[in-house]
């Protein structure tokens, strides 16, 4: 009697699918870094002749990823006209700096209602690394930092919803700093405002918490209002 073999494709194991960004995410992300570090100025018109040579792509996927970065709020459709990058008037930057505060607030009040604040030694972490920079003329660098700070800040919560808003202004927010850099005459200042977060996270104290955040936030718009125009 001849014994057939046993199938062996039960026993195979479950495998996750690999997952590789689409070409349209990929262009978007690329324009979002353009955008975010002032290659593309603000209220610059984007050209999808120019940016589908520039980048290699057929104009299909760019639509795509420039439909992206418009649901986001990064790019503005005019009527007749084209998309342009969102300007950085007043009105603009006053808004950006109400919500990325109000969600900034959300994640320390939940991360101490929920014990989670002993992870801030994570941004602790990072104020290390910024102080050592301190004496340094290198603003890009510490910006960078900063933008770690606070998207660490928000992740440590733990909530899809309110990292998924925050990553979007985080984008509009880098566009500031790269202005805003000029303003500070030491890295010792962003240092401090940053460790006494840090501290007040790490000691569960939601009231000093927020409140060093509301003036971080408050000295931060001052500072972004100093160099951008009053209107569009």
């Amino acid at each position: 009697m001849t014994i057939a073999p046993k199938s062996t494709r039960a026993t195979m194991p479950a495998l996750s699918p690999i997952v590789r960004d689409s070409t349209p995410a990929l262009i978007a992300q690329e324009l979002r870094e353009a955008v975010a570090e002032g290659r593309f100025a603000p209220g610059q018109q984007l050209l999808e002749t120019s940016l589908a040579a520039s980048l290699g792509v057929s104009r299909g996927p760019l639509r795509e990823a420039m439909q992206r970065l418009t649901q986001e709020g990064l790019l503005i459709a005019h009527r007749n006209r084209g998309l342009f990058v969102m300007d950085l008037d007043e009105p603009a930057v006053r808004d950006m700096y109400l919500a990325r505060g109000a969600v900034e607030r959300a994640a320390v009040e939940h991360l101490i209602a929920t014990g989670r604040n002993a992870r801030a030694t994570e941004l602790m972490t990072i104020v290390e690394v910024m102080r050592a920079h301190a004496g340094s003329p290198d603003g890009p660098e510490v910006s960078a930092l900063d933008m770690q700070f606070h998207r660490t800040l928000v992740d440590l919560s733990e909530s899809p919803r309110l990292i998924s808003m925050h990553r979007t202004l985080l984008t509009q927010v880098r566009m500031c700093l790269t202005r805003m850099q000029a303003t500070y005459d030491d890295i010792e200042t962003r240092v401090a405002e940053h460790a006494g977060i840090a501290t007040a996270l790490l000691d569960g104290d939601v009231g000093e918490a927020t409140r060093l955040l509301a003036e971080h936030m408050e000295d931060g718009l001052r500072r972004v209002l100093a160099v951008v125009p009053a209107e569009a």
